[in-house]
């Protein structure tokens, strides 16, 4: 069974990790899949034409979702591409980690435009669309350092934090739309980024959740399958943790 039949989903940040996993989920459901990357040019260039394989229609767009106008031109692009827009899963973005007395304002700055004022961006530029439709669904990528915060990390949690509150005001906002907004907070998942990791460290920190064991991108791609399609039609404003029980 296909659960994302019939409808276009734009993802960002899926040229590598969880974005990617999300965009190939949704071919495997039967949706239309626009994504982005920025930094990483081959690898999503590489994904496009392996996403074409699904049978769907797949477009990759080089876009920085952090600039106004980029984001503005991204959705009308989608648009006049897959002629509409029915899901947005906002899942790009950076860290630039160090202790409060040892960041500057530039890596603060950094990381709130891109995984902040990123989603405001696209959210401002997609809901006029889905407003039109009178359908839509916002899935946007927090975290449980969202939620506890995380020593060394006051930035990337003041990000993710703003996300949760961000997502549960539009999802009042647009509701009566009939336009869902949704947070899903990952906990410590398997990635390119934590296979440089010591095995050891790993271990550690798995010893550390409930599950036993850390997640995988796939985890976190089966929520937003779920939060994207009709089974999750009566859900919004919700802030669902993935994270093996760490919250």
């Amino acid at each position: 069974m296909k659960l994302l039949e019939g409808k276009t989903a734009l993802i960002t940040g899926a040229s590598k990790g969880i974005g990617r996993k999300i965009a190939e989920k949704f071919v495997e459901h039967g949706a239309k899949v626009a994504f982005t990357y920025l930094s990483s040019i081959e690898k999503g260039q590489a994904l496009e034409q392996e996403l074409l394989a699904g049978g769907t229609i797949v477009k990759g767009y080089r876009s920085d979702a952090s600039k106004f106008e980029e984001a503005e031109k991204l959705v009308n692009d989608v648009v006049a591409d897959f002629g509409t827009l029915d899901i947005v899963v906002n899942n790009a973005g950076i860290t630039k980690d160090g202790l409060l007395m040892r960041m500057t304002e530039q890596n603060w700055d950094d990381v709130l435009a891109a995984n902040l004022k990123s989603i405001f961006n696209l959210t401002k530029a997609a809901s006029r669309i889905m407003m039109k439709n009178r359908k839509g669904v916002f899935i946007n990528m927090s975290s449980v350092v969202g939620v506890q915060g995380n020593a060394g990390q006051a930035n990337y949690a003041a990000s993710k934090a703003g996300i949760i509150g961000f997502s549960k005001s539009i999802a009042r906002e647009l509701g009566s739309r009939n336009i869902r907004t949704n947070v899903v907070a990952p906990g410590f998942i398997r990635t390119e980024m934590t296979d440089v990791l010591d095995p050891k460290v790993v271990e550690g920190w798995a010893a550390g959740i409930p599950l036993k064991r850390a997640g995988e991108p796939e985890d976190v791609a089966n929520m937003c399958v779920f939060l994207a399609s009709d089974m999750s039609a009566y859900v919004t404003g919700q802030v669902i943790a993935v994270d093996g029980g760490m919250l």
